[in-house]
C-alpha cells in the first residue's frame, strides 16, 4: 500500500495531496457520525459527507494513476478542475450536513436549489472531463503497456461516465428511491434500500468500475479477451441493477 501512495504521489502530487485531504476528511466524518446524532432522511447526517469523501479519494487517485500515461496532457488543468468542483460538492454537502439539512434534492429555497444546481454541474463538467481523458485512451496505442490493462482502462472510463450521468436519474426525481422518497436502510455506510429500488446501486457499481476493472485485468486476468468479458459482465451487472431499481424493487 505504501508502495502505490508513493507511486501515486510521484505521478501526480497535485491529486494525491488532493485525495490525502480527502481521505482525512473522510475520518473526521466518520467519527462524527459516532459522535452526533443530528441525522438527515432516518440516518446520521454525516454519512453523506462521508461517502463523497471517500468517493472523491478513489477517483483522485485513479486518474493521477492513469492520467500519467497520457501524452501531451494538460494535467495542471485536470487537476484544478477536480479540485475545485469536487472541493465544493465535499464542502457544501459537509455544510449542510452540519445543520442537519439536505444537500441533494433540496430546493426548498431559491439558493438551495441554486447551490443544488452547482453540484450537479460540477458533477457534469468532472464527468465530461473523464470522458474527454476515456476518448484519449482510445485514441493512443499505449504500446509500452499490455492491451488488457489499456482495455480495462478504457471501459472502466467509459462506464465511469455512463453511470455517473445516471445520476440525473435521482436528480430528475428529486429522490434516489423508486416507490418511496429517499428511503435508507442504514446498511452501513452505503444506506441502500432494502424496501424500494434504489439507483444508488447502479451508480456505486458503475463508477467504481474505474478502480475494480484495472485491478482485475493487471493482477488477475491478464487476457484481453477476458478482460473485455469481464467488463461487459461488469456493466451488465449495474445495467441488471439499474432496471431493478427503475422498477422500485430492492437488490435486496
Amino acid at each position: 500500500m505504501i508502495h502505490f501512495l508513493q507511486q501515486v504521489k510521484d505521478r501526480n502530487d497535485t491529486l494525491f495531496y488532493f485525495g490525502l485531504i480527502c481521505l482525512l476528511l473522510s475520518i473526521l466524518f466518520f467519527v462524527l457520525t459516532k459522535t452526533t446524532t443530528t441525522q438527515v432522511y432516518g440516518v446520521n447526517a454525516w454519512y453523506k459527507p462521508l461517502k463523497f469523501a471517500l468517493s472523491t479519494v478513489t477517483y483522485a487517485w485513479a486518474m493521477a494513476w492513469y492520467c500519467s500515461y497520457l501524452p501531451h496532457f494538460n494535467v495542471k488543468l485536470f487537476n484544478w478542475t477536480v479540485i475545485i468542483l469536487l472541493g465544493f460538492e465535499i464542502a457544501y454537502i459537509a455544510l449542510q450536513a452540519g445543520k442537519g439539512q439536505l444537500s441533494h434534492y433540496n430546493t426548498s429555497t431559491p439558493l438551495h436549489a441554486a447551490l443544488f444546481s452547482m453540484m450537479a454541474i460540477a458533477a457534469s463538467v468532472v464527468t465530461l472531463y473523464t470522458a474527454y481523458v476515456c476518448m484519449l485512451f482510445f485514441n493512443h496505442p499505449f504500446e509500452s503497456l499490455p492491451d488488457y490493462y489499456v482495455w480495462s482502462i478504457r471501459l472502466a472510463l467509459v462506464l465511469f461516465v455512463v453511470f455517473s450521468f445516471e445520476g440525473f436519474a435521482m436528480g430528475a426525481r428529486l429522490s434516489h428511491t423508486v416507490g418511496a422518497m429517499n428511503d435508507n436502510s442504514s446498511l452501513f455506510v452505503l444506506g441502500w434500500s432494502k424496501t424500494f429500488g434504489d439507483l444508488r446501486v447502479a451508480h456505486f457499481i458503475g463508477m467504481h468500475a474505474l478502480q475494480v476493472l484495472p485491478i482485475v485485468s493487471y493482477y488477475l486476468l491478464k487476457n484481453t479477451k477476458m478482460t473485455i468479458a469481464f467488463s461487459l459482465l461488469y456493466g451488465l451487472l449495474a445495467l441488471t441493477t439499474l432496471i431493478q431499481a427503475l422498477k422500485g424493487r430492492s437488490m435486496f
